[in-house]
């Protein structure tokens, strides 16, 4: 055996005994002392943990907008973010080995001479008076307390009073250093430390002090961060004492002067300095966005909905969660604040923030799913409302997106998209005749209101689009007897199928039930009885805009872990689920409602003529109207851009909009879509073959 390895033997052993017997003089009866001491001789040396080669810190993940720099929000259990060495100024590591181990760069992770000292003044005066824990000991401490893989009981254990407890923690120091350099150690020792007012790791309390890096911190600012690790809780000088925070850093700049780390002038001159703090604090969860932008948290509330849903985070919902708030994830979201400034600017000039209507809207990029903006006319917050005002204006509802207690909106004449779709897919031309009628008898059971002789038997809503028409003017026109007509010919269940592939979810159990067990006799679907959100139908336009590529909503545009590694959770899933020719067709009809002219020069007039000439481009889309004017849509689409508005009372369905609100949607979804396309280049849409503009043929499915 060499004198090398007799050395570090000896020095295991006798750390080990003195440890136990530092703590046991004071903690334990005398008869017990050596028992514990020289017991914990013999036990097994264990090798060192992986929690401590790489210790699982928690960190706060930070939601950016689009432009990968404007902070939305955080999310974190504890306000980490850990930060190399070469983040941190000289003087922070230099005060931090002043405060807590002036020696740290003379042991190798216990320090004998402290042990003895501790063991002395604590055996004359019968109390603990004296500690010997080095920086390296303490680091363990703070790991193997905090490591989320260990069960409580083993946290506790890393805690206790008790010799068995020191022991470990000196040799878990020693085995630590012989792996670890010296800044390894105190780097990582400054990631985990806490520094008080909820501030984890250098990082987040230089923010939340000063409101700065920890790469920017002064002499005075680094001894006072040094000296609040010893008693974060009670010596915080934002929510403690400031007097004791002052008083720990003039005894830390000493230790830094005795140290030789710094001259005593400049430490006299730090301690001069008054204490400037700039307190700051890192925002948490969406509900803790700055009230200037309250507008993002609609959106915000969906990326985490979205998060939640994620396989990649975590097999559980638990488990999803804890990564997002532990796991320092650095998030760029699809946000982007001009679109959504202008979204929510012109949400609000149709109704305000206390109205009982509102306007949830949204808008989707086609050929990514990625949504830039989610706006509705309410404040987002748990704040308490005015009498008879249930969820006005504050509400954490998801209006937009839908989920929770939100099911939808009726969305009208916009749901005659999935009969087009399915109409053309199954063979029948753009150019299908039909001389459709005031009113339709059809051949779905129906009973109560709308019923001729138990079948539903719907009508136009003005005698003025009677007469013969095509799937362009029909479009145009919202003829609703035409599409009752072409959805008994295609198949009811074949237009609620188009829409289910487009992304519509059925969130109503009783839509959701027809969908599942009665789509076949589902004939009103075409008039869009059922409930729906901006978000779905946005997204479902946006697929024909992007000839029939479907893209899952996307909140994000990268995600990186706290390695630095990209997640592919953040990468558009994307499929083909129309056949490009098909979604051709549909956009050249969509042009008509919206006043543009398809390609085939076949509208006859449209719903929202005004909006082709408000917006300046090639555009397509169409309104909707529910029942009774309860509900009112406008969608409009360019091959970049893809806007859905819907105007309801999200409280009470019966309490009907009305149908003048449109005349305030088209002029305010045309200067959405304006300013949201800015300088992009106009794109017009690919024409649709001739073929399926004017023939008969097989089904279209694209194989």
């Amino acid at each position: 055996m060499t004198r090398a390895h007799l050395d570090k033997l000896m020095t295991v052993l006798l750390a080990g005994v003195l440890a136990g017997l530092v703590l046991a003089a004071a903690a334990l009866p005398a008869a017990l002392v050596f028992g514990v001491g020289f017991s914990a001789l013999v036990a097994p040396y264990s090798e060192l943990p992986n929690t401590l080669r790489m210790p699982p810190t928690a960190q706060r993940s930070t939601l950016y907008a689009s432009d990968g720099t404007t902070l939305v929000t955080s999310f974190y259990q504890e306000d980490r973010m850990d930060v190399p060495l070469s983040g941190v100024a000289p003087v922070m590591r230099q005060a931090v080995v002043a405060a807590e181990d002036v020696r740290f760069h003379q042991h190798s992770g216990v320090d004998m001479r402290g042990v003895i000292r501790a063991f002395v003044v604590n055996r004359s005066g019968g109390t603990v008076r004296q500690g010997a824990s080095t920086l390296t000991m303490q680091y363990v401490r703070n790991v193997l307390s905090t490591d989320p893989r260990l069960t409580e009981r083993q946290r506790r254990a890393a805690t206790e009073v008790s010799a068995g407890r020191k022991i470990q923690e000196m040799r878990y120091a020693l085995a630590l250093e012989r792996e670890l350099s010296k800044d390894e150690i105190i780097i990582r020792y400054l990631n985990i430390a806490y520094f008080g007012a909820g501030a984890y790791g250098v990082a987040a309390a230089s923010k939340r002090y000063f409101a700065k890096s920890p790469a920017d911190l002064t002499l005075a600012e680094a001894a006072l961060l040094a000296g609040l690790v010893r008693s974060p809780h009670t010596d915080d000088p934002i929510n403690g004492d400031a007097a004791a925070a002052l008083r720990r850093r003039a005894y830390v700049l000493d230790q830094m002067v005795e140290s030789g780390q710094v001259t005593a002038a400049d430490a006299a001159d730090a301690k001069a300095t008054p204490l400037a703090l700039r307190p700051s604090e890192t925002p948490n969860d969406c509900a803790a966005i700055p009230a200037a932008h309250n507008d993002w948290s609609f959106f915000c509330d969906w990326f985490t909905r979205w998060w939640n849903s994620q396989e990649a985070f975590g097999k559980t919902l638990d488990e999803r969660q804890l990564a997002l708030r532990r796991g320092g994830y650095s998030i760029v979201a699809s946000l982007d604040p001009a679109v959504q400034r202008a979204a929510t600017e012109q949400v609000r000039r149709v109704y305000s923030t206390d109205d009982p209507y509102a306007m949830p809207t949204a808008v989707v990029q086609p050929g990514t799913g990625r949504v830039l903006a989610l706006a509705v006319n309410r404040d987002y917050g748990v704040a308490a409302n005015p009498a008879g005002q249930k969820n006005r204006p504050n509400t954490v509802n998801q209006l937009v997106a839908g989920g929770g207690a939100v099911q939808g909106y009726q969305a009208g004449s916009t749901f005659k998209l999935f009969t087009l779709l399915a109409a053309l897919e199954s063979g029948l031309p753009l150019d299908t005749e039909y001389d459709a009628p005031d009113r339709i008898r059809t051949d779905y059971p129906i009973s109560g209101e709308g019923s001729c002789g138990g079948y539903w038997c719907p009508r136009n809503a003005s005698l003025s689009v009677d007469g013969r028409h095509t799937m362009w003017s029909a479009f145009g026109q919202s003829v609703n007897t035409y599409f009752v007509w072409l959805i008994e010919r295609v198949g009811a269940d074949r237009a609620v199928e188009m829409a289910e592939r487009l992304g519509i979810v059925f969130r109503a159990e009783s839509d959701a039930r027809l969908a599942r067990h009665g789509a076949r006799e589902w004939g009103p679907f075409t008039l869009g009885v059922s409930a729906t959100t901006p978000l779905d139908l946005a997204n479902a336009y946006a697929t024909v805009a992007a000839e029939g590529t479907w893209c899952a909503p996307l909140p994000v545009v990268s995600i990186t872990d706290a390695a630095g590694r990209p997640v592919d959770a953040a990468q558009p899933d994307c499929r083909q689920v129309v056949d490009p020719d098909v979604a051709r067709a549909a956009a050249d009809a969509a042009r008509c409602p919206v006043g543009d002219r398809s390609m085939y020069r076949r509208c006859k007039g449209g719903t929202a003529e005004s909006l082709r000439e408000r917006l300046g481009r090639p555009v397509a889309g169409k309104t909707g109207s529910s029942e009774g004017y309860g509900t009112e849509t406008v969608v409009a689409v360019t091959p970049q851009l893809a806007v859905a508005a819907m105007a309801t009372n999200p409280d009470d369905p019966q309490d009907a909009v009305g149908h003048s609100v449109q005349s305030k949607m088209v002029p305010a979804v045309a200067e959405l879509m304006s300013l949201a396309l800015g300088e992009q280049p106009v794109r017009d849409f690919v024409p649709p073959s001739e073929a399926i503009a004017y023939d008969v043929t097989r089904a279209r499915t694209g194989d």
